[in-house]
Protein backbone atom coordinates (compact mmCIF):
# COMPACT_ATOMS: atom_id res chain seq x y z
CA UNK A 1 0.00 0.00 0.00
CA UNK A 2 3.03 2.57 0.44
CA UNK A 3 4.64 1.58 -2.50
CA UNK A 4 0.93 2.58 -4.30
CA UNK A 5 0.96 5.68 -2.16
CA UNK A 6 4.42 6.98 -2.77
CA UNK A 7 4.14 5.79 -7.11
CA UNK A 8 1.18 8.03 -6.79
CA UNK A 9 2.70 11.28 -5.38
CA UNK A 10 5.68 11.24 -7.82
CA UNK A 11 3.20 10.63 -10.74
CA UNK A 12 1.46 13.35 -9.11
CA UNK A 13 4.56 15.70 -8.60
CA UNK A 14 5.71 14.96 -12.43
CA UNK A 15 2.55 16.48 -13.59
CA UNK A 16 2.37 19.37 -11.71
CA UNK A 17 5.87 20.02 -12.58
CA UNK A 18 5.02 18.94 -16.72
CA UNK A 19 4.74 22.13 -19.06
CA UNK A 20 1.62 20.15 -20.27
CA UNK A 21 -0.16 21.14 -17.64
CA UNK A 22 0.68 24.50 -17.98
CA UNK A 23 -1.00 24.43 -21.66
CA UNK A 24 -3.92 22.49 -20.29
CA UNK A 25 -4.19 25.46 -17.53
CA UNK A 26 -4.02 28.55 -20.36
CA UNK A 27 -7.02 26.58 -21.93
CA UNK A 28 -9.16 26.07 -18.99
CA UNK A 29 -8.55 29.82 -17.58
CA UNK A 30 -9.65 31.31 -21.08
CA UNK A 31 -12.52 28.83 -21.16
CA UNK A 32 -13.24 30.36 -17.55
CA UNK A 33 -13.40 34.10 -18.23
CA UNK A 34 -15.74 33.48 -21.50
CA UNK A 35 -18.22 31.93 -19.11
CA UNK A 36 -17.50 35.15 -16.69
CA UNK A 37 -18.06 37.79 -19.87
CA UNK A 38 -21.45 36.12 -20.68
CA UNK A 39 -22.55 36.00 -16.74
CA UNK A 40 -22.06 39.62 -16.81
CA UNK A 41 -23.82 40.09 -20.25
CA UNK A 42 -26.97 38.16 -18.79
CA UNK A 43 -26.79 40.42 -15.87
CA UNK A 44 -26.48 43.32 -17.29
CA UNK A 45 -29.71 42.18 -19.93
CA UNK A 46 -31.72 41.64 -16.14
CA UNK A 47 -30.59 45.74 -15.10
CA UNK A 48 -32.08 46.60 -18.13
CA UNK A 49 -35.30 44.71 -17.66
CA UNK A 50 -35.01 41.69 -20.06
CA UNK A 51 -34.84 38.44 -17.28
CA UNK A 52 -35.30 35.83 -20.18
CA UNK A 53 -31.93 34.06 -19.06
CA UNK A 54 -30.39 33.20 -16.48
CA UNK A 55 -27.63 35.05 -14.98
CA UNK A 56 -25.67 31.72 -14.10
CA UNK A 57 -23.15 29.38 -15.80
CA UNK A 58 -25.52 27.68 -16.86
CA UNK A 59 -27.55 30.63 -18.51
CA UNK A 60 -24.75 32.01 -19.94
CA UNK A 61 -23.72 28.75 -21.82
CA UNK A 62 -27.63 28.25 -22.98
CA UNK A 63 -27.08 31.77 -24.34
CA UNK A 64 -23.94 30.63 -26.00
CA UNK A 65 -25.37 27.83 -27.28
CA UNK A 66 -27.41 30.00 -29.37
CA UNK A 67 -25.17 31.94 -31.10
CA UNK A 68 -23.21 30.90 -34.21
CA UNK A 69 -20.36 28.64 -34.03
CA UNK A 70 -22.35 28.43 -29.62
CA UNK A 71 -22.06 24.48 -29.50
CA UNK A 72 -18.59 24.13 -31.03
CA UNK A 73 -17.65 26.95 -27.96
CA UNK A 74 -19.77 24.66 -25.17
CA UNK A 75 -17.80 21.83 -25.93
CA UNK A 76 -14.41 24.25 -25.70
CA UNK A 77 -15.84 25.49 -22.76
CA UNK A 78 -16.66 22.03 -21.54
CA UNK A 79 -12.91 20.75 -22.21
CA UNK A 80 -11.33 23.80 -20.89
CA UNK A 81 -13.25 23.42 -17.18
CA UNK A 82 -12.22 19.51 -17.03
CA UNK A 83 -9.05 20.55 -18.13
CA UNK A 84 -9.34 23.03 -14.88
CA UNK A 85 -10.40 20.12 -12.88
CA UNK A 86 -7.51 17.93 -13.78
CA UNK A 87 -5.17 20.93 -12.40
CA UNK A 88 -6.70 21.14 -9.21
CA UNK A 89 -6.97 17.56 -8.48
CA UNK A 90 -3.31 17.17 -9.37
CA UNK A 91 -2.38 19.96 -6.80
CA UNK A 92 -5.06 18.57 -4.42
CA UNK A 93 -2.88 15.10 -5.10
CA UNK A 94 0.45 16.73 -4.73
CA UNK A 95 0.62 20.01 -5.21
CA UNK A 96 1.85 23.00 -2.71
CA UNK A 97 4.99 21.06 -1.76
CA UNK A 98 6.24 24.68 -0.66
CA UNK A 99 4.07 24.44 2.92
CA UNK A 100 4.26 22.40 5.55
CA UNK A 101 1.91 20.00 7.58
CA UNK A 102 -2.01 21.86 8.28
CA UNK A 103 -1.10 24.72 5.59
CA UNK A 104 -0.51 22.10 2.93
CA UNK A 105 -3.89 20.10 3.89
CA UNK A 106 -5.48 23.28 3.81
CA UNK A 107 -4.19 24.35 0.31
CA UNK A 108 -4.81 20.66 -0.98
CA UNK A 109 -8.64 21.11 0.36
CA UNK A 110 -9.45 24.07 -1.11
CA UNK A 111 -7.65 23.06 -4.56
CA UNK A 112 -10.32 19.61 -4.21
CA UNK A 113 -12.91 22.41 -3.54
CA UNK A 114 -12.01 24.22 -6.79
CA UNK A 115 -11.74 20.88 -8.99
CA UNK A 116 -15.76 20.43 -7.50
CA UNK A 117 -16.69 23.69 -8.61
CA UNK A 118 -14.82 23.67 -12.24
CA UNK A 119 -16.09 19.94 -12.64
CA UNK A 120 -20.18 21.15 -12.06
CA UNK A 121 -19.38 24.30 -14.53
CA UNK A 122 -18.07 21.40 -16.87
CA UNK A 123 -21.42 19.01 -16.65
CA UNK A 124 -23.29 22.71 -16.76
CA UNK A 125 -21.13 22.76 -20.60
CA UNK A 126 -21.81 18.97 -21.17
CA UNK A 127 -25.20 18.90 -20.71
CA UNK A 128 -25.96 22.04 -22.60
CA UNK A 129 -24.20 20.43 -25.60
CA UNK A 130 -25.72 17.34 -25.32
CA UNK A 131 -29.18 18.80 -25.06
CA UNK A 132 -29.92 17.31 -21.70
CA UNK A 133 -31.53 20.04 -20.61
CA UNK A 134 -31.99 21.48 -17.21
CA UNK A 135 -33.94 22.04 -14.17
CA UNK A 136 -34.51 25.31 -12.96
CA UNK A 137 -35.68 23.87 -9.92
CA UNK A 138 -32.47 21.97 -9.49
CA UNK A 139 -31.66 24.41 -6.55
CA UNK A 140 -34.78 23.97 -4.24
CA UNK A 141 -34.94 20.78 -4.65
CA UNK A 142 -31.47 19.64 -3.18
CA UNK A 143 -31.48 22.08 -0.88
CA UNK A 144 -35.40 20.84 0.18
CA UNK A 145 -33.84 17.38 0.03
CA UNK A 146 -30.82 18.87 2.52
CA UNK A 147 -33.91 19.94 4.95
CA UNK A 148 -35.40 17.09 5.31
CA UNK A 149 -32.42 15.48 6.95
CA UNK A 150 -32.06 15.49 10.55
CA UNK A 151 -30.35 18.74 11.46
CA UNK A 152 -31.22 19.28 7.98
CA UNK A 153 -31.66 23.13 9.03
CA UNK A 154 -27.64 23.27 10.34
CA UNK A 155 -26.43 21.53 7.26
CA UNK A 156 -28.60 24.57 4.90
CA UNK A 157 -26.90 26.87 7.36
CA UNK A 158 -23.58 26.01 7.70
CA UNK A 159 -23.49 26.02 3.92
CA UNK A 160 -24.81 28.63 3.81
CA UNK A 161 -22.13 30.34 6.24
CA UNK A 162 -19.10 28.41 4.20
CA UNK A 163 -20.25 30.21 0.99
CA UNK A 164 -20.12 33.27 3.13
CA UNK A 165 -16.83 32.39 4.38
CA UNK A 166 -15.81 32.00 0.56
CA UNK A 167 -17.02 35.59 -0.40
CA UNK A 168 -15.58 37.33 2.25
CA UNK A 169 -12.21 35.48 1.05
CA UNK A 170 -12.49 36.87 -2.31
CA UNK A 171 -13.26 40.19 -0.97
CA UNK A 172 -10.33 40.15 0.90
CA UNK A 173 -7.98 38.89 -2.10
CA UNK A 174 -9.33 41.85 -4.14
CA UNK A 175 -8.46 44.39 -1.03
CA UNK A 176 -5.23 43.53 -0.07
CA UNK A 177 -4.03 42.17 -3.83
CA UNK A 178 -3.84 38.67 -3.14
CA UNK A 179 -4.52 37.46 -6.58
CA UNK A 180 -1.20 39.07 -7.84
CA UNK A 181 0.50 35.49 -7.22
CA UNK A 182 -1.62 34.46 -10.12
CA UNK A 183 0.50 36.81 -12.10
CA UNK A 184 3.91 36.38 -13.19
CA UNK A 185 5.99 39.53 -12.62
CA UNK A 186 5.94 40.68 -16.20
CA UNK A 187 2.49 39.98 -16.22
CA UNK A 188 2.11 42.32 -13.08
CA UNK A 189 4.10 45.48 -14.13
CA UNK A 190 3.57 48.48 -16.52
CA UNK A 191 0.82 49.81 -18.10
CA UNK A 192 -0.71 46.65 -18.98
CA UNK A 193 -0.06 45.32 -15.60
CA UNK A 194 -1.46 48.25 -13.93
CA UNK A 195 -4.88 47.45 -15.66
CA UNK A 196 -4.68 43.96 -15.17
CA UNK A 197 -4.37 44.37 -11.24
CA UNK A 198 -7.75 46.80 -11.32
CA UNK A 199 -9.50 44.02 -13.20
CA UNK A 200 -8.35 41.74 -10.34
CA UNK A 201 -9.66 43.94 -7.89
CA UNK A 202 -12.99 44.61 -9.49
CA UNK A 203 -13.62 40.89 -10.38
CA UNK A 204 -12.79 39.26 -6.50
CA UNK A 205 -14.70 42.14 -5.05
CA UNK A 206 -17.76 41.37 -7.59
CA UNK A 207 -17.67 37.76 -7.13
CA UNK A 208 -17.24 38.19 -3.20
CA UNK A 209 -19.99 40.56 -3.26
CA UNK A 210 -21.90 38.08 -4.97
CA UNK A 211 -21.20 34.83 -2.75
CA UNK A 212 -22.13 37.19 0.43
CA UNK A 213 -25.44 37.12 -0.92
CA UNK A 214 -25.77 33.33 -2.27
CA UNK A 215 -24.99 32.54 1.09
CA UNK A 216 -27.02 34.86 3.00
CA UNK A 217 -29.86 33.23 0.60
CA UNK A 218 -29.04 29.91 2.04
CA UNK A 219 -28.50 31.17 6.02
CA UNK A 220 -32.28 33.11 5.32
CA UNK A 221 -33.71 29.47 4.12
CA UNK A 222 -32.14 27.33 6.74
CA UNK A 223 -33.76 30.30 9.38
CA UNK A 224 -37.27 30.16 8.07
CA UNK A 225 -36.92 26.69 6.74
CA UNK A 226 -37.94 27.21 3.45
CA UNK A 227 -36.12 25.58 0.49
CA UNK A 228 -37.56 28.32 -1.74
CA UNK A 229 -35.66 30.75 -0.30
CA UNK A 230 -32.31 29.52 -1.14
CA UNK A 231 -30.57 29.97 -4.56
CA UNK A 232 -27.61 30.29 -7.05
CA UNK A 233 -26.39 33.58 -8.67
CA UNK A 234 -29.34 34.57 -10.65
CA UNK A 235 -31.46 34.51 -7.49
CA UNK A 236 -28.69 36.68 -5.99
CA UNK A 237 -28.41 38.85 -8.71
CA UNK A 238 -32.22 38.82 -9.03
CA UNK A 239 -32.34 39.96 -4.96
CA UNK A 240 -29.81 42.81 -5.51
CA UNK A 241 -32.27 44.41 -7.77
CA UNK A 242 -35.03 44.06 -5.55
CA UNK A 243 -32.65 46.42 -3.38
CA UNK A 244 -32.67 50.27 -3.39
CA UNK A 245 -30.82 51.75 -6.31
CA UNK A 246 -30.49 48.05 -7.07
CA UNK A 247 -30.22 48.78 -11.24
CA UNK A 248 -26.84 50.15 -10.24
CA UNK A 249 -25.88 47.80 -8.11
CA UNK A 250 -26.25 45.17 -10.68
CA UNK A 251 -24.92 47.21 -13.62
CA UNK A 252 -21.90 47.40 -10.77
CA UNK A 253 -21.85 44.34 -10.00
CA UNK A 254 -21.93 42.87 -14.06
CA UNK A 255 -19.18 45.11 -14.86
CA UNK A 256 -16.71 43.42 -11.83
CA UNK A 257 -18.20 39.90 -13.34
CA UNK A 258 -16.91 41.17 -16.71
CA UNK A 259 -13.68 42.22 -15.25
CA UNK A 260 -13.09 38.57 -13.43
CA UNK A 261 -13.07 37.19 -16.56
CA UNK A 262 -10.90 39.89 -18.22
CA UNK A 263 -8.55 38.89 -15.39
CA UNK A 264 -8.61 35.07 -16.21
CA UNK A 265 -7.61 35.90 -19.62
CA UNK A 266 -4.32 38.23 -18.22
CA UNK A 267 -3.73 35.04 -15.96
CA UNK A 268 -4.23 32.45 -18.95
CA UNK A 269 -1.29 34.80 -20.46
CA UNK A 270 0.88 35.68 -17.85
CA UNK A 271 0.10 32.27 -15.61
CA UNK A 272 2.21 31.69 -12.26
CA UNK A 273 1.47 28.92 -10.02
Amino acid sequence: MGDVSSTAERLGRRADDSDWLDRSIRIGLVAYGVVHLMIAWLALQLAFGDSSGSASSQGAMHQLAKQPFGEVLIWLIALGMFLLVLWRLVEAAAGHREEDGSKRLRKRLTSLGKAIIYGSIGVSALRVALHAGSSSKGQDSTTAKLMDLPAGRWIVGLVGVAIIGYGLNLARRAWTEKFREHLTAEGASGDAGRAYIWFGKAGYMAKGVAFLVVGGLFVYAAYTHEAKKSGGLDQALHKVLQQPFGQVLLVVLALGIACYGLFCFARAKHLSR
